[in-house]
């Protein structure tokens, strides 16, 4: 099992990646994630909202 507790593992990791995508592609990497997480949360969020509404239907029918 890997093991980064140390501080050098994630320096060599750092490292590794840079070297791999270059200094100029990880911005634009770390800006893909982050706007693929922002629609995975909008998207979890809207699949969310029909289900209140419907809740919200049957107790106002109920009345």
């Amino acid at each position: 099992m890997l093991d980064f507790s140390s501080p050098m593992h994630l320096v060599l990791i750092l490292l590794v990646v840079v070297l791999l995508f270059g200094g100029r592609k990880i911005p634009e990497l770390m800006k893909g994630i982050g706007q693929g997480m922002k629609e995975f949360k909008k998207a979890s969020r809207l699949d969310d909202e029909p289900a209140k509404n419907e809740d919200e239907n049957k107790v106002s029918e109920k009345k």
